[in-house]
Protein backbone atom coordinates (compact mmCIF):
# COMPACT_ATOMS: atom_id res chain seq x y z
CA UNK A 1 0.00 0.00 0.00
CA UNK A 2 1.36 3.26 -0.62
CA UNK A 3 2.29 5.97 1.81
CA UNK A 4 1.60 9.57 1.56
CA UNK A 5 2.65 12.44 4.35
CA UNK A 6 0.85 15.74 4.33
CA UNK A 7 2.57 18.40 5.43
CA UNK A 8 0.94 21.22 5.22
CA UNK A 9 -3.00 22.33 6.13
CA UNK A 10 -4.98 21.00 3.62
CA UNK A 11 -8.18 20.32 3.80
CA UNK A 12 -9.23 17.10 5.37
CA UNK A 13 -11.10 16.41 1.85
CA UNK A 14 -7.65 15.55 0.83
CA UNK A 15 -6.64 13.02 3.22
CA UNK A 16 -10.23 11.38 2.76
CA UNK A 17 -9.68 10.53 -0.64
CA UNK A 18 -6.08 8.96 -0.35
CA UNK A 19 -7.51 6.71 2.16
CA UNK A 20 -10.64 5.68 -0.15
CA UNK A 21 -8.29 5.35 -3.12
CA UNK A 22 -6.52 2.41 -0.37
CA UNK A 23 -3.33 4.59 0.04
CA UNK A 24 -2.30 4.84 3.88
CA UNK A 25 -2.04 8.82 4.36
CA UNK A 26 -1.04 10.79 7.27
CA UNK A 27 -1.43 14.05 8.05
CA UNK A 28 1.12 16.14 10.33
CA UNK A 29 0.29 20.06 9.36
CA UNK A 30 3.34 22.32 11.15
CA UNK A 31 5.77 19.48 11.39
CA UNK A 32 9.56 20.88 11.66
CA UNK A 33 11.86 20.38 9.00
CA UNK A 34 13.72 18.50 11.08
CA UNK A 35 11.09 15.90 12.38
CA UNK A 36 10.24 16.02 8.38
CA UNK A 37 13.52 15.06 7.25
CA UNK A 38 14.10 12.07 9.93
CA UNK A 39 10.07 10.64 8.87
CA UNK A 40 10.04 10.97 4.86
CA UNK A 41 12.21 8.21 4.71
CA UNK A 42 8.85 5.81 5.06
CA UNK A 43 6.79 7.44 2.30
CA UNK A 44 6.13 7.29 -1.57
CA UNK A 45 4.37 10.97 -2.26
CA UNK A 46 4.14 14.08 -0.20
CA UNK A 47 1.64 16.64 -0.60
CA UNK A 48 2.65 20.38 0.39
CA UNK A 49 0.92 23.99 0.29
CA UNK A 50 3.80 26.78 0.53
CA UNK A 51 4.85 26.52 4.26
CA UNK A 52 7.11 23.31 3.38
CA UNK A 53 9.95 23.39 1.81
CA UNK A 54 11.13 20.21 -0.40
CA UNK A 55 14.72 20.64 -0.46
CA UNK A 56 17.52 18.46 -2.03
CA UNK A 57 19.07 18.39 1.65
CA UNK A 58 15.45 16.99 2.34
CA UNK A 59 14.92 14.54 -0.40
CA UNK A 60 18.23 13.06 0.03
CA UNK A 61 16.27 11.40 2.91
CA UNK A 62 13.13 10.45 0.99
CA UNK A 63 15.20 7.21 -1.06
CA UNK A 64 11.12 5.95 -1.73
CA UNK A 65 9.59 9.01 -2.95
CA UNK A 66 8.08 8.96 -6.16
CA UNK A 67 5.68 11.91 -6.03
CA UNK A 68 5.89 15.36 -4.35
CA UNK A 69 1.85 17.21 -4.75
CA UNK A 70 1.86 21.13 -4.42
CA UNK A 71 -1.70 21.74 -3.92
CA UNK A 72 -1.65 25.55 -5.61
CA UNK A 73 0.33 27.06 -8.43
CA UNK A 74 3.81 27.76 -7.93
CA UNK A 75 6.29 25.39 -7.04
CA UNK A 76 9.00 27.73 -5.96
CA UNK A 77 9.44 25.88 -2.42
CA UNK A 78 10.30 22.51 -4.17
CA UNK A 79 13.70 22.42 -5.09
CA UNK A 80 12.24 21.00 -8.96
CA UNK A 81 16.17 19.98 -10.32
CA UNK A 82 16.76 17.76 -7.28
CA UNK A 83 13.19 15.76 -7.23
CA UNK A 84 13.98 15.17 -10.95
CA UNK A 85 17.27 14.25 -10.43
CA UNK A 86 16.06 11.76 -7.88
CA UNK A 87 13.36 10.72 -10.44
CA UNK A 88 10.55 11.94 -8.39
CA UNK A 89 7.08 13.56 -10.04
CA UNK A 90 6.65 17.25 -9.02
CA UNK A 91 2.82 17.89 -9.75
CA UNK A 92 0.72 21.06 -8.97
CA UNK A 93 -2.65 22.27 -9.78
CA UNK A 94 -3.08 24.83 -11.88
CA UNK A 95 -6.45 25.20 -12.21
CA UNK A 96 -7.97 25.03 -8.76
CA UNK A 97 -7.59 28.55 -7.50
CA UNK A 98 -6.83 30.23 -10.91
CA UNK A 99 -10.38 31.51 -10.24
CA UNK A 100 -9.62 32.72 -6.69
CA UNK A 101 -6.18 34.25 -7.63
CA UNK A 102 -7.85 36.20 -10.40
CA UNK A 103 -10.45 37.96 -7.80
CA UNK A 104 -8.16 38.52 -5.61
CA UNK A 105 -6.04 40.61 -7.96
CA UNK A 106 -8.97 42.77 -9.28
CA UNK A 107 -9.69 43.31 -5.72
CA UNK A 108 -6.52 44.90 -4.91
CA UNK A 109 -7.02 46.65 -8.28
CA UNK A 110 -10.06 48.32 -7.17
CA UNK A 111 -8.53 48.99 -3.41
CA UNK A 112 -5.28 50.65 -5.05
CA UNK A 113 -7.11 52.96 -7.42
CA UNK A 114 -10.05 53.91 -4.98
CA UNK A 115 -7.77 53.79 -1.81
CA UNK A 116 -10.09 52.12 0.29
CA UNK A 117 -7.27 50.44 3.01
CA UNK A 118 -6.22 54.28 3.66
CA UNK A 119 -9.79 55.51 3.47
CA UNK A 120 -11.26 53.03 5.93
CA UNK A 121 -8.41 53.38 8.63
CA UNK A 122 -8.98 57.35 8.46
CA UNK A 123 -12.55 57.06 8.54
CA UNK A 124 -12.25 54.48 11.41
CA UNK A 125 -10.12 56.85 13.54
CA UNK A 126 -13.15 59.38 13.49
CA UNK A 127 -11.82 61.88 10.65
CA UNK A 128 -13.91 62.22 7.24
CA UNK A 129 -11.18 63.40 5.16
CA UNK A 130 -13.77 63.54 1.52
CA UNK A 131 -11.43 65.44 -0.17
CA UNK A 132 -8.13 63.71 1.20
CA UNK A 133 -8.99 60.56 -1.17
CA UNK A 134 -9.21 61.31 -4.67
CA UNK A 135 -9.16 58.17 -6.95
CA UNK A 136 -9.07 57.35 -10.49
CA UNK A 137 -11.37 54.99 -12.35
CA UNK A 138 -10.55 51.80 -14.00
CA UNK A 139 -13.23 52.23 -16.75
CA UNK A 140 -11.07 53.35 -20.57
CA UNK A 141 -7.83 52.77 -18.75
CA UNK A 142 -5.11 50.83 -20.29
CA UNK A 143 -4.55 47.17 -18.32
CA UNK A 144 -0.77 45.52 -18.93
CA UNK A 145 -0.78 41.57 -17.82
CA UNK A 146 2.60 40.23 -17.77
CA UNK A 147 1.78 36.35 -18.13
CA UNK A 148 -1.56 35.48 -19.72
CA UNK A 149 -1.93 31.99 -18.48
CA UNK A 150 -5.07 30.57 -16.26
CA UNK A 151 -4.64 33.35 -13.76
CA UNK A 152 -3.49 36.36 -16.10
CA UNK A 153 -6.23 35.09 -18.63
CA UNK A 154 -8.74 35.20 -15.75
CA UNK A 155 -7.53 38.60 -14.97
CA UNK A 156 -8.08 39.37 -18.61
CA UNK A 157 -11.80 38.72 -19.15
CA UNK A 158 -12.36 40.43 -16.11
CA UNK A 159 -10.88 43.27 -16.70
CA UNK A 160 -12.37 43.46 -20.30
CA UNK A 161 -16.08 43.12 -18.78
CA UNK A 162 -14.68 46.60 -16.36
CA UNK A 163 -14.20 48.43 -20.16
CA UNK A 164 -10.66 48.47 -19.92
CA UNK A 165 -8.20 47.76 -22.74
CA UNK A 166 -6.04 44.89 -22.10
CA UNK A 167 -2.40 44.30 -23.46
CA UNK A 168 -0.52 40.98 -22.84
CA UNK A 169 2.43 39.82 -22.45
CA UNK A 170 3.45 36.27 -22.55
CA UNK A 171 6.16 34.70 -24.91
CA UNK A 172 4.20 31.46 -25.28
CA UNK A 173 0.91 33.61 -26.24
CA UNK A 174 -0.36 32.70 -29.66
CA UNK A 175 -2.16 35.53 -31.36
CA UNK A 176 -5.21 33.10 -32.14
CA UNK A 177 -5.32 33.16 -28.13
CA UNK A 178 -5.31 36.55 -28.11
CA UNK A 179 -7.67 37.02 -30.08
CA UNK A 180 -9.79 34.49 -27.76
CA UNK A 181 -9.15 36.54 -25.10
CA UNK A 182 -9.90 40.26 -26.82
CA UNK A 183 -6.22 41.50 -25.82
CA UNK A 184 -3.55 43.16 -27.58
CA UNK A 185 -0.41 40.98 -27.34
CA UNK A 186 2.53 42.73 -26.82
CA UNK A 187 6.26 42.99 -26.02
CA UNK A 188 7.37 43.64 -22.60
CA UNK A 189 8.82 46.66 -23.60
CA UNK A 190 5.40 47.71 -24.74
CA UNK A 191 3.16 46.95 -22.13
CA UNK A 192 5.58 48.78 -19.50
CA UNK A 193 5.48 51.73 -21.75
CA UNK A 194 1.71 51.79 -22.30
CA UNK A 195 0.27 50.54 -19.48
CA UNK A 196 -1.68 52.83 -16.85
CA UNK A 197 -1.76 49.87 -14.77
CA UNK A 198 0.47 46.41 -14.51
CA UNK A 199 -0.27 43.55 -12.94
CA UNK A 200 1.84 39.77 -12.81
CA UNK A 201 1.07 37.21 -12.82
CA UNK A 202 4.22 35.07 -14.13
CA UNK A 203 6.06 31.82 -12.17
CA UNK A 204 9.32 32.60 -10.59
CA UNK A 205 11.79 31.47 -12.54
CA UNK A 206 15.25 32.17 -13.57
CA UNK A 207 14.12 34.09 -16.51
CA UNK A 208 11.26 36.20 -14.65
CA UNK A 209 13.26 36.71 -11.14
CA UNK A 210 13.74 40.51 -10.54
CA UNK A 211 11.93 41.82 -13.76
CA UNK A 212 10.48 44.61 -12.32
CA UNK A 213 13.29 45.95 -11.51
CA UNK A 214 14.63 49.95 -11.50
CA UNK A 215 15.04 50.05 -15.43
CA UNK A 216 11.49 48.49 -16.09
CA UNK A 217 9.86 51.21 -13.67
CA UNK A 218 11.48 53.97 -16.13
CA UNK A 219 9.84 52.46 -18.83
CA UNK A 220 6.80 53.18 -17.30
CA UNK A 221 4.30 55.93 -17.27
CA UNK A 222 4.94 58.25 -14.63
CA UNK A 223 1.58 57.78 -12.54
CA UNK A 224 1.47 54.10 -13.17
CA UNK A 225 0.05 51.66 -10.79
CA UNK A 226 1.20 48.00 -10.28
CA UNK A 227 -0.64 45.21 -8.76
CA UNK A 228 1.93 41.81 -7.94
CA UNK A 229 -0.49 38.77 -6.88
CA UNK A 230 2.14 36.25 -7.89
CA UNK A 231 5.57 35.56 -7.39
CA UNK A 232 7.36 38.05 -4.62
CA UNK A 233 10.95 37.56 -6.24
CA UNK A 234 9.53 39.51 -9.34
CA UNK A 235 9.94 43.29 -7.98
CA UNK A 236 13.07 44.42 -6.42
CA UNK A 237 11.54 46.02 -3.39
CA UNK A 238 13.68 48.63 -2.99
CA UNK A 239 13.67 49.62 -6.71
CA UNK A 240 9.52 49.97 -6.34
CA UNK A 241 9.55 51.99 -2.63
CA UNK A 242 12.02 54.28 -4.32
CA UNK A 243 9.55 54.55 -7.50
CA UNK A 244 7.17 55.13 -4.85
CA UNK A 245 8.76 57.92 -3.03
CA UNK A 246 9.72 59.98 -6.57
CA UNK A 247 5.78 59.64 -7.46
CA UNK A 248 6.51 57.85 -10.67
CA UNK A 249 5.08 54.93 -9.29
CA UNK A 250 1.43 56.36 -8.13
CA UNK A 251 0.65 53.26 -5.87
CA UNK A 252 1.64 49.40 -5.75
CA UNK A 253 -1.15 46.72 -4.10
CA UNK A 254 1.44 43.62 -3.11
CA UNK A 255 0.56 40.56 -1.85
CA UNK A 256 3.38 38.23 -2.17
CA UNK A 257 7.03 39.19 -0.68
CA UNK A 258 10.40 38.23 -1.15
CA UNK A 259 10.91 36.81 2.01
CA UNK A 260 7.05 35.63 4.03
CA UNK A 261 6.22 35.87 6.19
CA UNK A 262 6.79 39.64 5.62
CA UNK A 263 7.64 41.02 8.71
CA UNK A 264 9.54 44.04 7.59
CA UNK A 265 9.27 45.72 4.49
CA UNK A 266 10.93 48.42 2.26
CA UNK A 267 7.36 49.17 0.78
CA UNK A 268 5.55 48.82 4.45
CA UNK A 269 4.81 51.97 6.04
CA UNK A 270 3.18 53.70 2.94
CA UNK A 271 -0.32 55.04 2.30
CA UNK A 272 -0.16 54.65 -1.65
CA UNK A 273 0.54 50.64 -0.96
CA UNK A 274 -1.88 47.96 -0.32
CA UNK A 275 -0.25 45.08 1.50
CA UNK A 276 -1.99 41.62 1.95
CA UNK A 277 -0.37 38.59 3.42
CA UNK A 278 -0.20 35.89 0.18
CA UNK A 279 -4.24 36.46 0.00
CA UNK A 280 -4.20 35.04 -3.78
CA UNK A 281 -5.60 31.88 -3.35
CA UNK A 282 -7.06 32.03 0.27
CA UNK A 283 -10.44 31.51 -0.19
CA UNK A 284 -12.57 28.34 1.41
CA UNK A 285 -13.55 27.41 -2.44
CA UNK A 286 -9.89 27.28 -3.45
CA UNK A 287 -8.50 25.46 -0.74
CA UNK A 288 -11.22 22.84 -0.82
CA UNK A 289 -10.41 23.08 -4.67
CA UNK A 290 -6.70 22.19 -4.46
CA UNK A 291 -6.65 19.82 -1.96
CA UNK A 292 -9.02 17.93 -3.67
CA UNK A 293 -7.24 17.87 -7.22
CA UNK A 294 -3.67 17.50 -5.47
CA UNK A 295 -5.10 14.50 -3.72
CA UNK A 296 -6.65 12.85 -6.96
CA UNK A 297 -3.27 13.29 -8.99
CA UNK A 298 -1.48 11.57 -6.59
CA UNK A 299 -3.79 8.38 -6.30
CA UNK A 300 -3.80 8.24 -9.70
CA UNK A 301 -0.16 8.38 -10.17
CA UNK A 302 0.44 6.27 -7.13
CA UNK A 303 -2.25 3.24 -8.38
CA UNK A 304 -2.15 3.61 -12.18
CA UNK A 305 0.54 5.65 -13.88
CA UNK A 306 -1.07 8.85 -14.75
CA UNK A 307 0.35 11.82 -14.65
CA UNK A 308 -1.30 14.78 -14.56
CA UNK A 309 -0.35 18.93 -14.30
CA UNK A 310 3.21 17.82 -13.80
CA UNK A 311 6.43 20.31 -14.13
CA UNK A 312 9.00 17.95 -14.60
CA UNK A 313 7.46 14.99 -16.66
CA UNK A 314 5.35 14.74 -19.86
CA UNK A 315 1.42 14.53 -18.51
CA UNK A 316 -0.70 11.36 -18.80
CA UNK A 317 -4.44 10.80 -18.45
CA UNK A 318 -5.59 7.77 -16.64
CA UNK A 319 -7.14 6.44 -20.03
CA UNK A 320 -3.74 7.50 -22.10
CA UNK A 321 -1.88 5.59 -19.34
CA UNK A 322 -4.40 2.52 -19.54
CA UNK A 323 -3.71 2.71 -23.75
CA UNK A 324 0.13 2.80 -23.70
CA UNK A 325 0.49 0.04 -20.85
CA UNK A 326 1.09 -2.53 -23.13
CA UNK A 327 3.45 -0.59 -25.00
CA UNK A 328 5.68 -0.26 -22.07
CA UNK A 329 7.86 -3.13 -21.64
CA UNK A 330 8.54 -3.06 -25.52
CA UNK A 331 9.66 0.68 -24.91
CA UNK A 332 11.78 -1.20 -22.04
CA UNK A 333 13.32 -3.87 -24.26
CA UNK A 334 14.08 -1.77 -26.94
CA UNK A 335 15.38 0.95 -24.75
CA UNK A 336 17.32 -1.75 -22.79
CA UNK A 337 18.66 -3.37 -26.41
CA UNK A 338 20.37 -0.55 -27.88
CA UNK A 339 22.09 0.65 -24.51
CA UNK A 340 23.48 -2.57 -24.04
CA UNK A 341 24.71 -2.74 -27.82
CA UNK A 342 25.95 0.51 -27.16
CA UNK A 343 29.48 0.54 -25.49
CA UNK A 344 30.49 4.10 -26.84
CA UNK A 345 29.00 7.45 -25.52
CA UNK A 346 25.74 8.99 -27.61
CA UNK A 347 25.60 11.18 -29.67
CA UNK A 348 22.07 11.33 -30.58
CA UNK A 349 18.62 8.75 -29.90
CA UNK A 350 15.97 8.62 -32.36
CA UNK A 351 12.89 7.35 -31.47
CA UNK A 352 10.08 6.32 -34.25
CA UNK A 353 6.91 5.47 -34.03
CA UNK A 354 4.52 4.26 -37.02
CA UNK A 355 0.83 3.18 -37.20
CA UNK A 356 -0.74 2.78 -34.24
CA UNK A 357 1.24 3.90 -31.58
CA UNK A 358 1.72 6.79 -33.79
CA UNK A 359 -2.19 8.31 -32.48
CA UNK A 360 -1.14 8.05 -28.32
CA UNK A 361 0.51 9.81 -25.92
CA UNK A 362 4.45 8.66 -26.71
CA UNK A 363 5.97 11.10 -24.70
CA UNK A 364 5.92 9.21 -21.47
CA UNK A 365 7.27 5.28 -23.63
CA UNK A 366 10.12 8.01 -25.29
CA UNK A 367 11.23 8.98 -21.67
CA UNK A 368 10.77 5.31 -20.62
CA UNK A 369 12.62 3.85 -23.24
CA UNK A 370 15.59 6.54 -23.21
CA UNK A 371 15.81 5.45 -18.92
CA UNK A 372 16.52 1.45 -20.09
CA UNK A 373 18.77 2.93 -22.83
CA UNK A 374 20.84 4.90 -20.36
CA UNK A 375 20.62 2.46 -17.38
CA UNK A 376 23.44 0.42 -18.63
CA UNK A 377 26.20 3.55 -18.44
CA UNK A 378 24.49 5.30 -15.61
CA UNK A 379 23.01 4.51 -11.92
CA UNK A 380 19.87 5.78 -10.92
CA UNK A 381 18.34 6.80 -14.15
CA UNK A 382 14.75 6.62 -14.68
CA UNK A 383 11.83 8.23 -16.78
CA UNK A 384 12.02 11.60 -14.79
CA UNK A 385 15.03 11.79 -15.02
CA UNK A 386 16.67 10.60 -18.24
CA UNK A 387 15.65 13.66 -20.72
CA UNK A 388 17.18 15.94 -18.01
CA UNK A 389 20.25 14.10 -18.62
CA UNK A 390 20.49 13.97 -22.03
CA UNK A 391 20.40 17.89 -22.53
CA UNK A 392 23.37 17.28 -19.82
CA UNK A 393 25.36 15.40 -21.80
CA UNK A 394 24.57 16.81 -24.89
CA UNK A 395 22.87 14.26 -26.70
CA UNK A 396 19.94 15.39 -28.49
CA UNK A 397 16.76 13.12 -28.89
CA UNK A 398 14.05 13.37 -31.68
CA UNK A 399 10.55 11.88 -31.48
CA UNK A 400 9.03 11.32 -34.71
CA UNK A 401 5.31 10.02 -35.78
CA UNK A 402 4.09 8.16 -39.30
CA UNK A 403 0.82 7.35 -38.59
CA UNK A 404 0.65 5.02 -41.91
CA UNK A 405 1.27 1.36 -40.88
CA UNK A 406 4.04 -0.27 -43.46
CA UNK A 407 5.19 -3.47 -42.10
CA UNK A 408 3.35 -3.79 -39.06
CA UNK A 409 0.44 -2.45 -37.56
CA UNK A 410 2.25 -0.78 -35.19
CA UNK A 411 5.86 0.02 -34.93
CA UNK A 412 8.68 1.63 -32.68
CA UNK A 413 11.88 2.25 -33.64
CA UNK A 414 14.93 3.55 -31.35
CA UNK A 415 18.36 4.52 -33.73
CA UNK A 416 21.34 5.32 -31.45
CA UNK A 417 24.13 7.34 -32.91
CA UNK A 418 27.26 6.87 -30.90
CA UNK A 419 30.16 9.44 -30.01
CA UNK A 420 33.56 9.08 -32.56
CA UNK A 421 34.56 10.55 -36.12
CA UNK A 422 31.50 10.87 -37.73
CA UNK A 423 32.36 8.19 -41.07
CA UNK A 424 33.19 5.46 -38.03
CA UNK A 425 29.98 6.01 -36.31
CA UNK A 426 27.72 2.89 -36.98
CA UNK A 427 24.09 3.69 -35.76
CA UNK A 428 22.55 1.00 -33.58
CA UNK A 429 19.04 0.56 -34.40
CA UNK A 430 16.28 -1.94 -32.73
CA UNK A 431 12.68 -1.78 -33.78
CA UNK A 432 9.89 -3.67 -31.91
CA UNK A 433 6.38 -4.56 -32.31
CA UNK A 434 3.11 -6.00 -30.11
CA UNK A 435 2.25 -9.23 -31.33
CA UNK A 436 -1.58 -10.38 -30.28
CA UNK A 437 -1.85 -7.08 -29.00
CA UNK A 438 0.20 -7.16 -25.87
CA UNK A 439 3.11 -9.16 -26.35
CA UNK A 440 6.75 -7.51 -27.07
CA UNK A 441 8.65 -8.50 -30.23
CA UNK A 442 11.95 -7.93 -31.42
CA UNK A 443 11.42 -7.18 -35.38
CA UNK A 444 14.70 -5.67 -36.73
CA UNK A 445 18.06 -5.34 -35.19
CA UNK A 446 20.79 -2.63 -36.70
CA UNK A 447 18.85 -3.28 -40.32
CA UNK A 448 18.67 -6.86 -39.90
CA UNK A 449 15.26 -8.57 -40.42
CA UNK A 450 14.24 -11.22 -37.34
CA UNK A 451 11.53 -12.36 -35.22
CA UNK A 452 11.96 -12.52 -31.00
CA UNK A 453 10.77 -12.59 -28.41
CA UNK A 454 13.34 -11.88 -25.76
CA UNK A 455 13.74 -13.80 -22.48
CA UNK A 456 15.96 -12.71 -19.28
CA UNK A 457 19.28 -13.89 -20.84
CA UNK A 458 20.18 -13.36 -24.53
CA UNK A 459 23.26 -13.90 -26.48
CA UNK A 460 23.23 -11.70 -29.30
CA UNK A 461 25.68 -12.27 -32.29
CA UNK A 462 26.60 -10.09 -35.43
CA UNK A 463 28.49 -12.56 -37.96
CA UNK A 464 28.85 -13.55 -41.71
CA UNK A 465 26.43 -15.44 -43.19
CA UNK A 466 28.87 -18.48 -43.73
CA UNK A 467 27.80 -22.21 -43.52
CA UNK A 468 28.74 -23.66 -40.31
CA UNK A 469 28.49 -21.11 -37.74
CA UNK A 470 25.04 -22.48 -36.52
CA UNK A 471 26.74 -25.84 -35.52
CA UNK A 472 29.94 -24.32 -34.44
CA UNK A 473 27.82 -22.05 -31.73
CA UNK A 474 25.53 -24.79 -30.95
CA UNK A 475 28.35 -26.74 -30.11
CA UNK A 476 30.10 -24.19 -28.14
CA UNK A 477 27.28 -23.24 -25.50
CA UNK A 478 26.04 -26.83 -25.51
CA UNK A 479 29.38 -28.00 -24.51
CA UNK A 480 29.52 -24.88 -21.91
CA UNK A 481 25.71 -27.00 -20.55
CA UNK A 482 24.36 -23.55 -21.56
CA UNK A 483 20.41 -24.84 -22.60
CA UNK A 484 19.31 -22.95 -25.03
CA UNK A 485 15.32 -21.69 -25.25
CA UNK A 486 14.59 -20.23 -28.01
CA UNK A 487 17.03 -19.68 -31.21
CA UNK A 488 16.30 -16.70 -34.05
CA UNK A 489 18.15 -16.08 -36.82
CA UNK A 490 18.26 -12.59 -39.61
CA UNK A 491 20.62 -11.81 -42.28
CA UNK A 492 20.51 -9.03 -44.98
CA UNK A 493 21.86 -11.37 -48.21
CA UNK A 494 23.35 -14.65 -48.48
CA UNK A 495 26.76 -14.53 -47.11
CA UNK A 496 26.44 -11.18 -45.65
CA UNK A 497 26.07 -9.48 -42.19
CA UNK A 498 23.96 -11.66 -40.14
CA UNK A 499 22.23 -11.67 -36.67
CA UNK A 500 21.81 -14.56 -34.16
CA UNK A 501 19.71 -13.94 -30.72
CA UNK A 502 19.77 -16.62 -28.51
CA UNK A 503 17.61 -17.17 -25.94
CA UNK A 504 19.86 -19.04 -22.59
CA UNK A 505 18.48 -20.81 -19.34
CA UNK A 506 21.09 -19.16 -17.48
CA UNK A 507 23.90 -15.96 -17.29
CA UNK A 508 26.53 -16.29 -19.24
CA UNK A 509 30.26 -16.32 -18.20
CA UNK A 510 32.93 -13.61 -19.82
CA UNK A 511 34.55 -16.88 -21.06
CA UNK A 512 32.06 -18.33 -22.70
CA UNK A 513 31.66 -15.03 -24.80
CA UNK A 514 34.89 -14.55 -25.33
CA UNK A 515 35.17 -18.81 -26.84
CA UNK A 516 31.89 -17.67 -28.91
CA UNK A 517 33.85 -14.45 -29.97
CA UNK A 518 36.70 -16.50 -31.11
CA UNK A 519 34.77 -18.54 -33.58
CA UNK A 520 35.00 -18.46 -37.23
CA UNK A 521 33.18 -15.63 -39.41
CA UNK A 522 32.16 -14.13 -35.82
CA UNK A 523 32.15 -9.82 -35.68
CA UNK A 524 30.71 -9.16 -32.28
CA UNK A 525 28.79 -10.73 -28.81
CA UNK A 526 26.71 -9.51 -26.12
CA UNK A 527 25.37 -11.08 -23.32
CA UNK A 528 21.79 -9.07 -22.42
CA UNK A 529 19.76 -8.80 -19.54
CA UNK A 530 16.04 -8.20 -19.78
Amino acid sequence: MPKVLISDDLSPRAAQILAARGIEVDMLPGITAGELKSRIVDYDGLAVRSATKATSELLAHAPKLKIIGRAGIGVDNIDVAAATERGIVVMNTPYGNSTTAAEHAIAMLFALCREIPAADRSTQAGKWEKSRFMGVELTGKTLGVVGCGNVGASVAVRALGLRMKVLAYDPFLSSERAIDLGVEKVSFDELLARADFVTLHTPLTEATKNMIDAAAIAQMKRGVRLVNCARGGLVIEKDLAAALDSGHVAGAAIDVFVEEPARKNPLFGRDNVVATPHLGAATTEAQENVAVQIAEQMADFLLTGAVANAVNVPSLTAEEAKRIRPYIRLAEQLGSFAGQLTEEGITAISVEYEGAIAELNVKPLTAIMLAALLAPQLASVNMVNAPVICRERDIRVSETRRAEAVDYQTLIRVVVTPNGPVAERRPREVAGTLFGGDKPRIVSVEGIPLEAELGGNMLFVRNLDKPGFIGALGQTLGAASINIATFHLGRTAPGQDAICLVEVDQPLSSALLDTVCGLPNVIQVKSLRF
